[in-house]
């Protein structure tokens, strides 16, 4: 169940002071991607750095990371244990992001870090993680359409909520690749508080950060994927001017090329799940803005000639089905429709069912075969491959999709 709100997490935490400061992200797309580069370049410059995402990838504590090492699931239990006996001693009712958010948090106290690289879970103002009361640095990601049901229906409605993170005092970052209804909204915020303000885009990189301009060339860097850099790198600055004056941001540059993220454009081979021994792209896009990003890279990078893509695809109940994989399925491509299994931790999340999904893709214009595989999720691969025949294919949809491929492949 999601239930927004602050009073719990802080009844958990009352306790425990927080004893790391943080830097804050927030946004629709990008945040994970912005969170690995930090937490990255952090630790490479000697500063202890925890980081705490969402959702977890395979196991529910690899969301939470230690100088860029998973956390030991043996203290991120008991750890847990100490603070759901909390939870059920004061009669709080804590949700479980929540008690994962006090978690993650308790975890960077006893590790002892100096920074704490936090994603924010949904929204931002009434986000569990909007606890948080020692902020460097706050940062708004891409924003677009998601979760209206908790957080408004109107892109001004989500900016606004996305904006709640921002503090009295605490500089902030912006990506100013946004639409202009969303700067709109956020400069209204900034203005509200009278804070620092740094918009920055790749386009005004070499008068912004010029030191940054050459790494995208030379990674090979997609339009969000430098959006994303320009913003970690710009958040990165404004923290070290705190921590560690002495510091060159710049001289931390050359360890981008070193950061991955799993699930995002993440080329994987399915062997020995699957015979294929071609490459698979692996992309969690759950959303329009993210699939349109992954259809303009597919379109580019992988439709030689016009060749069809095969899909398996998977979506979270209650996703814009026609506004996520309108954008990415093309004509003649073919497509299977999957769902993804339990996801620990988050009981209210729920696949679409296969042949609902099936019936929403196959209404696409002169699209290719669509089949639809319900429960195991293992038969959609093996059918994608064979219609495949080692051309392009793709899985994307869900990033608990992304999480049960991952999970298959380690257990072969």
């Amino acid at each position: 169940m999601i239930e927004l709100g602050l009073n719990r997490v802080a009844s958990l935490l009352q306790q425990t002071p927080l004893t790391w400061k943080a830097i804050h992200i927030a946004g629709t797309n990008g945040k994970g991607s912005i969170s690995a580069y930090l937490s990255h370049m952090l630790s490479r410059g000697e500063v202890r750095c925890g980081r705490f995402t969402s959702p977890h990838l395979i196991d529910r504590w690899d969301c939470i990371t230690i100088g860029e090492n998973v956390v030991q699931e043996s203290l991120f239990r008991q750890i847990e244990d100490q603070v759901k006996l909390r939870d059920r001693t004061l009669g709080i009712g804590a949700s479980e992001f929540e008690l994962l958010t006090a978690t993650a948090f308790e975890i960077f106290n006893h590790e002892q870090v100096e920074v704490g690289v936090v994603e924010v879970g949904m929204g931002g103002r009434l986000d569990a993680t909007n606890v948080l009361n020692n902020v460097l640095v706050s940062v708004i990601t891409k924003i677009g359409v998601d979760h209206q049901a908790f957080l408004g229906s109107t892109i001004e409605e989500i900016a606004r909520e996305k904006a709640g993170i921002l503090k009295p005092g605490v500089p902030c970052v912006v990506d100013y690749t946004n639409s202009p209804e969303v700067i709109e909204t956020v400069k209204e915020r900034i203005q509200e508080l009278g804070i620092e303000s740094t918009f920055v885009s790749p386009a005004r990189v070499t008068e912004q950060i010029p030191a940054l301009a050459p790494y995208f060339e030379k990674l090979d860097l997609e339009p969000h994927q430098q959006a994303n850099m320009c913003c970690a790198v710009s958040a990165l600055r404004l923290a070290l001017s705190q921590l560690r004056p002495q510091m060159d941001a710049f001289s931390l540059l050359p360890y981008l090329a070193d950061v991955t993220w799993p699930g995002r454009l993440q080329e994987i081979v399915l062997q020995p799940l699957i015979a294929r021994a071609e490459p698979v792209l692996l992309d969690g896009a759950h959303n329009a803005q993210s699939a349109e990003v992954l259809g303009r890279y597919v379109d580019r990078r992988m439709r030689a000639q016009g060749k069809a893509i095969t899909w398996v695809v998977a979506a979270s109940s209650g996703k814009d089905l026609a506004g996520v994989f309108g954008s990415i399925i093309r004509p003649g491509d073919r497509v299977a429709t999957a769902e993804f299994g339990h996801v620990d931790g988050m009981p209210w999340v729920k696949p679409t069912n296969a042949n609902e999904l099936a019936s929403s893709i196959q209404a696409i214009q002169n699209i290719g075969q669509v089949r639809s595989f319900e429960g195991d999720l293992h038969p959609a691969l093996q059918w994608a491959s064979a219609e495949a025949q080692g051309g392009p294919l793709v899985i994307a949809g869900s990033l608990y999709l992304v999480s049960d491929v991952l999970r298959l492949l380690r257990q072969k």
